[in-house]
């Protein structure tokens, strides 16, 4: 009897590599777009730090001293003064049609209030609708103004004779030291890269397991898939998942060894824990996948579904807005996803690697996946038999010629 399997496990495995082979579609979902994405990910943030963000100057003063606030603000490497405004007019409608993320206004008689020690204001208007963009902007902003603010005081403090650091002393008697930690330089790709990679990578998954099973059904062959099997479903499905399981994890191991070996993002544990992980998530999305499929065993709508899931994974996942803040229902929905819990795990290893104690509920959600696509097999088996969720013979048989050209 185990002969008997193990011969249709492979009579299926070799089935399915046989397609794979002769269609090129295979070749370009399972590798050349993780190889992209891989790509992609590891050298879109380039050095990892906004810099040259476009930004207006709306001098009003056209003195010695706004020249020098205008170099200034010149001097900091996230902005780059695009263009002068004659008024703030101008310069709002241009941040408004993003030529600019933000403006700088130095208003008429600047230098006389601030020479004469009366308030003298700065102001400066920046795109906050991009949350990244905007809080660059206003960093850099806040920073150069922070200093400016200080420079007549302490020229007019030195003038009468008084030491300069006794005088900055006086003006910020705290100052805030920061500690960014896990990311002391600020850089994007160290904490959206990785994470980003296996997103796009969840979505890869999902489409190619419905797919490769769904294309059964849907072009009448699944009879055939399942007399390879003995007609043995959990046999079928996993003769025809394996070659897919094998090389997404190869992708996923690739994909770690650019991020974290050639691009040197930090980590705190071994390459081991990262792979192992990693290779989990590859299977319990699979499983995901083969689940949502087993639910509605119809090829045109799951293609619609599972791109949804995957898209929901991308805003559920925590990387760019924390989970435990949503809205309560959608926190705990975000536990149906494989990415939420893979994104949990991997943080844990790469921030600090402070052991299995703190993961182990997500690991074993992530095995717990493979739960809910077993039950359902029965199920599937029901569809690739029924007449229902295939084509017509003759839209079956134009499809066929098609493809093996």
């Amino acid at each position: 009897m185990i002969s008997n399997k193990h011969n249709a496990f492979q009579s299926v495995l070799r089935r399915e590599l046989d397609r794979m082979v002769s269609r090129r579609l295979y070749f370009g979902v399972c590798i050349v777009l993780p190889l992209f994405c891989i790509f992609f990910m590891s050298t879109i943030f380039g050095n990892g730090q906004m810099e040259n963000i476009p930004v207006g100057i709306v001098d009003q003063d056209e003195t010695v001293l706004s020249r020098e606030v205008v170099r200034q603000v010149e001097a900091v490497p996230t902005f780059k003064v695009t263009k002068h405004y004659a008024d703030q007019e101008a310069a709002r409608r241009a941040t408004q049609t993003k030529e600019i993320y933000g403006y700088l206004v130095i208003p008429n008689n600047f230098e006389a209030d601030a020479t004469a020690g009366r308030e003298a204001t700065l102001a400066y208007y920046y795109h906050y609708a991009l949350l990244s963009v905007g809080g660059e902007v206003h960093g850099a902003f806040e920073t150069v103004l922070r200093q400016i603010s200080t420079g007549p005081i302490v020229m007019q403090a030195t003038a009468l004779g008084i030491d300069e650091e006794q005088i900055t002393t006086f003006l910020v008697p705290v100052r805030a030291s920061n500690h960014p930690l896990f990311n002391p330089d600020l850089d994007y790709s160290i904490y959206l890269s990785n994470p980003f990679f296996f997103i796009f990578f969840q979505v890869i998954i999902l489409l190619t397991t419905v797919y490769a099973v769904g294309s059964e059904i849907k072009f009448g062959t699944g009879r055939e898939w399942l007399s390879a099997a003995g007609g043995n479903i959990v046999v079928a499905v996993g003769g025809k998942l394996l070659p897919y399981t094998v090389i997404f994890s190869l992708m996923s191991i690739l994909a770690n060894y650019v991020m974290f070996g050639v691009m040197h993002i930090p980590f705190s544990c071994g390459f081991w824990p990262l792979n192992g992980t990693a290779i989990l998530f590859v299977i319990s999305t699979q499983a995901l996948g083969l689940f949502i499929f087993s639910l509605f065993p119809a090829l045109s709508l799951i293609i619609s579904i599972v791109s949804m899931v995957g898209s929901l994974g991308a805003t559920l996942s925590g990387v760019t807005f924390p989970a435990p803040s949503m809205y309560a229902p959608v926190y705990y929905t975000s536990y149906l996803f494989p990415v939420r819990h893979f994104t949990e795990i991997y943080q844990n290893l790469l921030y600090g690697d402070y052991g299995f104690a703190y993961t182990w509920v997500n690991f074993a959600a992530l095995a717990a996946f493979l739960l809910p696509a077993l039950l359902l097999l029965p199920r599937l088996k029901k569809a690739v038999l029924s007449p229902k969720w295939a084509l017509p013979v003759e839209s079956w048989s134009w499809n066929t010629d098609n493809t093996n050209k």
